[in-house]
């Protein structure tokens, strides 16, 4: 079976476990099996709006037990990575899960127009549900003077629970890069940080990538020479997958969950 081959198992979120509140069929009784092996599990999410005890409460309200350790996001990956940078302030367009991240890193958060545009040395963007017009004009003009700017993720959509495509993180983006012509540096998936740092909170070993996107998931885990499986639970199609090029092809695409136990 697949899941023998694996001593880690890095598991994307939206689209493989979960459709908004809404269990993935097959899924829990995956991870269960998993688990059930003796084989160890991360959960990682290029979602930057959620904490990461927000996000195993809402593994565990679909069926899947999850520690906040075994929780890894591109908020948290972000805020290490400005604090190694030494930034001490930013003009945030996000939600709870980066404002905490940012703030647990000792990064101070600043808001409003005329004081973010004289303190801020970075923008930093993530997922923001609740984006108003004035915001993006002021994070844009801190861009363009020279505040740095980075993006937790950069996904242009995620799959709500109808399985319709919402604007993501990536979406908010673009705007903002398309008014000042900066191009942001991303942290979350397909880059290397978040996948590192999943593995790690997995323990090591020979890890699995588990993803629902050929752009993020896929993509991440081929450029660290990592296996991948696809799910088509979420966003990437099979005519996605026949556009791939061969190089960024998963090593095994399954319907679901239930492929990880297939003999291959």
């Amino acid at each position: 079976m697949i899941v023998d081959r694996y001593d880690a198992f890095l598991f994307d979120l939206d689209g493989v476990l979960y459709r908004g509140s809404e269990p993935v069929p097959r899924a829990a009784e995956a991870v269960q099996g998993i688990r059930g092996r003796g084989k160890r599990v991360a959960f990682m999410t290029n979602n930057s709006a959620r904490a990461p005890d927000e996000v195993a409460a809402h593994l565990a309200s679909v069926g899947i037990p999850a520690a906040v350790e075994e929780v890894e996001t591109s908020a948290l990956a972000t805020a290490r990575l400005l604090a190694e940078r030494g930034v001490g302030s930013a003009f945030v367009i996000g939600e709870k899960g980066l404002t905490t991240a940012l703030r647990d890193a000792g990064i101070a958060i600043v808001d409003g127009a005329s004081a973010a545009r004289s303190v801020a040395d970075a923008v930093v963007v993530g997922l923001d549900r609740g984006l108003t017009y004035d915001r993006l004009r002021d994070a844009a003009v801190l861009v363009a003077a020279g505040s740095w700017f980075v993006a937790s993720n950069a996904d242009a959509s995620f799959p709500a629970e109808d399985g319709v495509a919402w604007p993501g993180a990536g979406a908010i983006v673009a705007a903002i890069e398309t008014t000042t012509g900066v191009r942001a540096d991303v942290v979350g998936k397909p880059h290397a940080p978040l996948l590192r740092a999943a593995l790690d909170r997995a323990g090591g070993g020979a890890p699995l990538v588990i993803g629902d996107r050929l752009d993020t998931d896929i993509k991440g885990a081929a450029a660290l020479g990592w296996d991948s499986m696809l799910v088509l639970t979420g966003i990437s199609t099979r005519e996605d997958l026949r556009q791939q090029p061969s190089s960024l092809r998963p090593t095994y695409v399954a319907d679901d969950l239930g492929g990880l136990f297939a003999d291959r």
